[in-house]
């Protein structure tokens, strides 16, 4: 792969003078523009071998555009509060909103690569991230990210001279470390895994461009006209229209088979019975968020349900098992300007719990396939790629550690409308129900659909739904409880 960028390619002085001040006021120009339209984001990364003079490549993309509206980004080990999220937590901050460039020195793909190159991985593991980074940057681009991924490539021979040449400086000498000079002891290992990493992870989306580094001058041009070239092309291409997504068309769900309306709504249990129940269920709960195993772990709760089905109630009684300071309860409404501006999950992963914390999910990432998809705030592509979406990003939580529950709350229509009106009469509950709330129960049979959907697309056996009957509400908030602390048992015992 990488012989072809063996060449010595050079361009001179002269060469460079004259393209790079037309290119600078270009660049500016594609920035500016990008700024005010704040349709799209960029990420450029830049990755390679050491002395390949990727700093040096950031440095001058800083110095060619406007620093003011560029995060530039070096990989650097994790900090604790890092380690104690899914890996790519890191990352998801790191993203630019639209509107803004974001520059890695070194990303997502550096780890795997090097953990594989020193053999803590065995291959099948780091072609399994390689997919995971894939499928990673396709969820980006199809959210407005413009993924622009360079290659900076050196020759072993010339890598040994410029490692050199930079440690016998005295003003870069801190810049090479014994860790540099072991990765070049495996040069011949990291460019077969850095070849195998390109291969899985360059898409039509998001390729890679590999780019000689032999020249420092050829290299600058290079990234620059690249930038350039595909940052306007996105700019121009704004506004036209989406292909249009064929998928097939929502199938009806037999009432024999439909887990929503097979599910026993009759089920109750008198207050006294329900209030000794609660009492063990919270009792074992707060147990098992104090043991030690649960410290190296954490608790990721979704709630969703029908309007009025007693998501509150229920989050209520597990938050009252919890310590008050490791539990934080996210009410998920319309999103923010700032949210809008950048990916659809990007607002649910910054929430995400410490070892030994919790974080309750009053409505989700799932409202992308439920609410968005029944009004038509989202495209039938993106609510249809969100299935996938979220099962990635749901695996990427489990894989962590994280402790998974999602609970579906059900009630009927007829008591639905009950607890409507008797929130209409009641003082103190009048601004539970609103004008959007009426109107939804005429959508129910839409919104019944979607439930299926979702329910069967995303219910998995590592992170199912459990479908909560709550016609009855003490009988309801009996079952999260109890279905929540066999959970948390059997992730605990692992």
């Amino acid at each position: 792969m990488f012989e072809a960028f063996e060449l010595g390619r050079t361009i001179s002085k002269e060469e460079f003078d004259a393209a790079e001040g037309p290119l600078r006021e270009a660049l500016l120009e594609a920035q500016m523009d990008l700024k005010a339209s704040k349709k799209l984001a960029v990420v450029v990364i830049v990755g390679g071998v050491k002395g390949a003079g990727k700093r040096e490549t950031l440095g001058v993309l800083n110095a060619w555009m406007d620093p003011r509206f560029i995060d530039t980004h070096g990989l650097r080990e994790p900090s604790d509060e890092e380690r104690e999220r899914p890996a790519m937590w890191r990352f998801w901050r790191m993203l630019p909103p639209k509107g803004r460039i974001s520059l890695f020195h070194g990303s997502w793909h550096t780890m795997p690569i090097v953990h594989r190159a020193f053999g803590r991985i065995s291959n099948a593991r780091m072609e399994r991230e390689m997919e995971r980074v894939r499928d990673f940057e396709t969820m980006l681009v199809h959210e407005g990210v413009l993924v622009l991924k360079f290659w900076m490539h050196l020759s072993k021979k010339l890598q040994k001279k410029r490692m050199r040449a930079i440690e016998d400086d005295p003003l870069t000498s801190w810049r090479i470390t014994k860790q540099d000079w072991e990765n070049f002891e495996r040069y011949d290992t990291f460019r077969k895994v850095s070849a195998r990493a390109i291969q899985l992870t360059s898409t039509a989306e998001a390729p890679w461009i590999l780019v000689e580094a032999t020249d420092h001058r050829h290299q600058l041009i290079t990234v620059g006209r690249h930038i350039l070239e595909h940052l306007r092309a996105r700019l121009d291409a704004e506004g036209t229209p989406r292909p249009a997504v064929h998928a097939l068309p929502v199938r009806e769900v037999a009432e024999e088979v439909n887990p929503l309306r097979v599910l026993d709504l009759g089920g109750r249990i008198e207050k006294k019975d329900y209030e000794t129940e609660l009492e063990r269920w919270q009792g074992d709960l707060a147990r098992l968020t104090r043991t030690k195993a649960f410290q190296k772990r954490s608790l990721v709760c979704v709630f969703e349900g029908m309007d009025a089905a007693g998501k509150g109630g229920g989050i209520r009684r597990v938050v009252a098992a919890l310590d008050a300071g490791r539990v934080k309860v996210v009410p998920v409404a319309a999103p923010t300007e700032e949210e809008r501006a950048q990916p659809y999950l990007w607002r649910f992963w910054r929430h995400l719990p410490r070892a030994g914390s919790a974080t309750i999910f009053d409505r989700s990432w799932y409202g992308r396939v439920l609410v968005e998809r029944v009004e038509g705030f989202a495209a039938q592509a993106d609510w249809m790629r969100a299935y996938e979406e979220i099962n990635a990003f749901e695996d990427q939580l489990r894989r962590h550690g994280s402790i998974v529950a999602k609970f579906w709350l059900q009630i009927s229509q007829e008591e639905q409308l009950r607890r409507f009106e008797a929130r209409a009469e009641t003082a103190f509950k009048r601004f539970k129900i609103t004008d959007e709330d009426w109107r939804n129960r005429e959508k129910w049979p839409k919104y019944e659909a979607a439930i299926c959907d979702m329910l069967e697309r995303t219910s998995t056996e590592d992170i199912p739904w459990t479908l909560v009957p709550a016609e009855d509400k003490y009988s309801g908030r009996l079952v999260i409880l109890r279905t929540l602390v066999e959970r948390m048992r059997e992730a605990l015992e692992e």
